[in-house]
């Protein structure tokens, strides 16, 4: 006689594939607050993966607890929740923190029974042993506070009744009996947080198998996390046939394949080569009509390439006409298992505006590659700092820029530009621009570039901020190796720390999904 088997509880590591059911599950716990946006549990996932935990029921997302790594001064100082997840995005992760910080837990509410959060707290705790941390904090609801305003006027005194025992608060109460004490308490913490009148109290476990001496050694990372990136400054071409810009095409992927590259990144508009060969010159609006009917084929050579190449391919950029009839500056991300992403230019420019009737896109997202998530921002996208922000807060450490100018002027806005976003978001910028002059396509007639690999400045980095950069106007390949636990350290322990230091309690930018 077979076993009956009923529905399996999991406790395991969020994945982005969990990230839509953390979303729904945001939204069913926090019915009267604003819930998680994507950005947000992708940023959560991304800065501390092994710090994120979901509870799976019956194939649902019953249960989710995101952490944070951060050092005990930060930890036991005055702060609020936006502060020390950066806006809920985990971006102040610091590997190199001696404390873990308890982001967010939550259970469905029909699921209590199966005592999901004692199992999340639990297995933040196995963690904390395992990098053996001093404890685990974070700041826990008081959401018995309203109703006992009257009789304790300030959340201090709150939190003092709580633990002589002569109020009862169902959360801290919890948080007691799991092993949790309160330290002090944390004004205007969470201002979203009705019940708890914004306030929070300071919550820590102490880990017992802490050695105080480990504090006295050096921080190692015996992960180098090292990532080839090759860049394509590739040449405007006037061509017999599409063939010929295919083999092209097939030909740097190659040799960036062969070199060991990880990315290979060609320019902004690189498809437009594909009107060189016309019987006549189309006008700008017919022209960009014209590239957008190369789509499907553009789109399926490309992701061979990748598969048969092994090497994830940032693919320019190609004009292709969206779901409601506009036509988009589009960046395909190819991928060598053969998934394919698109990213669409947010801020066309103006003569893509003027001349080709281009439309901007509406969001902006990173995407997840087996060397973790990168970011995409098309040529004049880099010049707007906030969409770099974004990315670098939800965990991108690579940002591809594909770019097309036609003077000098116009390439030195984009190249200063992505430095800035290199020391800003501390991580690496990677642009790959076109070159050259070319017949028969209207408004591609000449091209200027120097593409360049981009780094932080700071001591473990290139001592301009250039890994490697490109002659200009001539066609060459560039290649990197750009070191990812760099990039933790600089963020973490650097001369600056340009996403650590953001005074949240002053300004933020809030997107249009909430993010």
């Amino acid at each position: 006689m077979a076993n009956a088997q009923g529905p399996k509880l999991e406790i395991r590591h969020a994945t982005q594939r969990d990230v839509e059911g953390v979303m729904a599950l945001s939204r069913r716990v926090y019915p009267e607050e604003a819930p998680y946006t994507r950005g947000q549990v992708t940023g959560q996932i991304n800065a501390f993966q092994n710090g994120t935990f979901v509870a799976i029921y019956d194939g649902e997302v019953v249960g989710y607890a995101a952490t944070t790594m951060m050092r005990e001064r930060r930890v036991m100082a005055r702060h609020t929740w936006a502060e020390i997840t950066g806006g809920g995005y985990n971006s102040q992760h610091n590997s190199a923190g001696d404390w873990l910080y308890g982001v967010e837990v939550m259970v469905h509410p029909e699921r209590r029974r199966l005592r999901i959060g004692n199992r999340l707290y639990r297995a933040r705790e196995r963690l904390c042993v395992d990098l053996g941390l001093k404890g685990i904090a974070f700041g826990g609801r008081m959401p018995g506070f309203r109703r006992q305003k009257a009789r304790y006027s300030d959340p201090d005194a709150y939190l003092r009744a709580v633990i002589a025992g002569e109020i009862k608060d169902t959360v801290l109460n919890f948080q007691m009996r799991n092993g949790f004490e309160p330290v002090r308490a944390l004004p205007r913490y969470a201002p979203d947080d009705l019940p708890s009148g914004g306030h929070a109290a300071l919550m820590v476990w102490r880990n017992p198998y802490h050695d105080p001496e480990y504090d006295k050694q050096p921080v190692t990372r015996a992960d180098p996390d090292v990532v080839r990136v090759a860049s394509i400054q590739l040449a405007a071409r006037t061509l017999k046939d599409t063939e010929e810009f295919y083999k092209t095409v097939d030909y740097f992927t190659n040799i960036a394949s062969e070199y060991g590259a990880d990315f290979v990144v060609f320019p902004e508009h690189f498809t437009l080569q594909l009107l060189s060969c016309e019987d006549e010159e189309l006008p700008p609006e017919q022209a960009i009509e014209r590239t957008t009917e190369h789509t499907s084929e553009f789109v399926e050579r490309l992701q061979q390439m990748a598969l048969s190449r092994a090497i994830n391919i940032i693919g320019g950029s190609h004009a292709t006409r969206v779901e409601d009839g506009d036509i988009h500056n589009v960046c395909y991300v190819f991928l060598r298992d053969g998934t394919v992403h698109r990213q669409e230019k947010l801020h066309p420019t103006p003569d893509e505006q003027n001349s080709w009737n281009i439309k901007g896109g509406d969001a902006i997202e990173t995407i997840d590659t087996d060397c973790g998530p990168v970011g995409v921002l098309i040529c004049y996208d880099a010049e707007f700092p906030e969409a770099a922000r974004r990315l670098a807060d939800e965990g991108a450490r690579i940002l591809f820029v594909p770019f097309n100018t036609d003077t000098r002027q116009g390439y030195l806005r984009v190249r200063y530009c992505c430095q800035a976003r290199a020391v800003e978001n501390q991580c690496y910028v990677v642009t790959s621009g076109m070159v050259g002059n070319l017949d028969n396509v209207t408004n591609l007639d000449i091209q200027y570039a120097q593409s360049a690999i981009m780094t932080p400045c700071d001591f473990p980095f290139a001592r301009d901020g250039i890994a490697a950069e490109a002659s200009e106007n001539v066609e060459m390949l560039i290649v990197a190796d750009l070191n990812l636990a760099d990039i933790q350290w600089a963020r973490a322990q650097g001369s600056v720390r340009n996403l650590r230091d953001r005074r949240f309690d002053l300004y933020r930018t809030r997107w249009i999904d909430g993010g």
